[in-house]
């Protein structure tokens, strides 16, 4: 069996995004991918139907040579249903895809995972909570699955990236193609030091239809999935529902009822999702032991040492508020309360939100 003819064989049956059943019949038909590859278009479609026959009969070629270019480079893996790397968790699903083409340490594909999705217009507050539940979930040995989109995703992914448990990036284009642009750094970290993975073939795009297969990847790899801020209609409540399927924990931290991005955390809460906190809670829900002394997600309220900052920061409580509301719940002039936000944002203690409103951060 020649390895290099099996591997592009197998890819170009990804390319065509065959439904699972047809990939399933042709192979117990032919025997074999390179099989399958070399039937004609008549013999293809009175297996799987004529749309099937016309998808492998009519193969780019410029995809074709990209994706030999692309598995030529020993650094580059194609796992498939046959191959043992391929991850368990992925085969008990009712539609796996047939091929991953992955780079990094593929060893993660097969350790107990934890996904963490969420906005990508996200804020300081959900950034630090991201970064901080996949860090102490890391270091309590579940690797960190998510989509490497910006916001909550890229602070899940740099959490866990210093830990030995790492993080795994799912893409919805191929493994050429890193979307958003503005993340190459940090797919080039994790492939580095954790794993990128994928279905689509080399030089695929990021199309729209994409993404809900790459999450359902992402959700199929875990454990469970925790949904750090989403707005009601997001892709992460599309995770969230997928994870729910295919028979995975859900988890949701709350967050400020005057903030849209809680509104999908809260409606998941409502729909049965386990409410967390801490790093902890997702723990315990996994009948996981903490990794450490950090305890991610907990609230913290230290005094900052001024008498203004602090009055302020308790009249602030834990939602949004605008410079008006302060004035009346201090009693301080607008200017001093101006002054003492620039102070405290510096510091990192609060966080400018869109609007003229400000939030304390934990």
């Amino acid at each position: 069996m020649n390895l290099a003819e099996r591997a592009e064989a197998w890819a170009a049956i990804a390319a065509a995004a065959l439904p699972t059943p047809a990939v399933v019949a042709l192979l117990k038909a032919f025997g074999s991918p390179e099989a399958v590859i070399a039937a004609s278009r008549a013999s293809v479609a009175a297996v799987a139907g004529a749309a099937a026959g016309a998808r492998l009969a009519d193969r780019d070629p410029e995809r074709a040579a990209a994706t030999r270019a692309w598995l030529a480079d020993p650094a580059h893996r194609l796992l498939s249903w046959d191959d043992e790397a391929y991850p368990r968790t992925l085969l008990e699903l009712p539609d796996p895809p047939p091929v991953l083409f992955a780079l990094g340490n593929t060893g993660l594909l097969s350790r107990a995972a934890i996904a963490i999705v969420g906005s990508r217009q996200a804020t300081p507050q959900g950034v630090e909570d991201a970064c901080a539940f996949a860090r102490t979930l890391a270091e309590a040995g579940l690797t960190v699955v998510s989509g490497l989109a910006q916001g909550i995703d890229a602070a899940a992914h740099r959490g866990a990236l210093a830990t030995a448990a790492s993080t795994i990036a799912v893409m919805g284009t191929g493994p050429d193609r890193i979307y958003p642009a503005s993340q190459r750094d940090l797919a080039h970290a994790i492939a580095a030091r954790g794993c990128i993975v994928t279905q689509f073939a080399p030089g695929t795009p990021p199309l729209k239809a994409h993404f809900p297969q790459r999450n359902r990847i992402i959700s199929g790899l875990a454990k469970g999935v925790l949904v750090v801020e989403a707005a009601p209609h997001s892709g992460s409540l599309i995770t969230a529902r997928l994870a729910a399927e295919q028979g995975r924990d859900v988890f949701a931290v709350p967050g400020s009822i005057h903030s849209p991005l809680s509104k999908g955390p809260h409606r998941l809460i409502r729909d049965g999702a386990k409410l967390v906190e801490t790093a902890q809670d997702v723990l315990s829900e996994l009948g996981l032991a903490s990794g450490g002394p950090a305890d991610a997600g907990a609230a913290a309220g230290t005094p900052d040492g001024d008498p203004v900052r602090d009055r302020l920061l308790g009249a602030m409580g834990h939602g949004p508020v605008d410079l008006d509301r302060l004035v009346g719940r201090t009693g301080l002039a607008a200017e001093a309360i101006a002054a003492a936000l620039v102070h405290l944002e510096i510091d990192g203690r609060v966080s400018s939100l869109p609007g003229g409103r400000w939030e304390r951060r934990r």
